[in-house]
């Protein structure tokens, strides 16, 4: 297993933020009360680039747009697959962490990175 694997969003889904701070220039112009619209292409480019997972040797955390969550291998009972094929990390506490960014489809690498703890469908 690699020390430290990192699953992000692709950087091509800066494009369409981009194509939002296009957009909203021109009611940003409009007064200095508007300009505030241009916080949305910020905070979706801060999203873009901080949400993902890191998986390690000692366990798995999740980025959100706020804060990291780690989940140590030992306290991991399992994962379940919910609506939308997301991905959540069931804890042996019963609480649920959300993997942003992985889907079902995610599940095969996922397990390879985790070394054997997690089995592959």
């Amino acid at each position: 297993m690699a020390a430290l694997a990192r699953m992000r969003l692709s950087r091509v889904s800066l494009l369409p933020v981009v194509f939002l701070a296009v957009c909203v220039l021109p009611f940003a112009a409009a007064s200095p009360w508007a300009a505030l619209v241009l916080l949305l292409p910020l905070l979706a480019a801060a999203w873009v680039l901080r949400v993902g997972v890191d998986v390690d040797e000692d366990g798995i955390t999740t980025h959100s747009l706020l804060r990291p969550r780690r989940v140590a291998w030992r306290d991991l009972a399992g994962i379940r697959v919910g609506r939308g094929a997301r991905l959540r990390l069931v804890t042996t506490g019963g609480s649920e962490v959300r993997l942003p960014v992985l889907r079902a489809r995610d599940l095969p690498r996922l397990a390879a990175l985790s070394g054997g703890r997690i089995d592959a469908p």
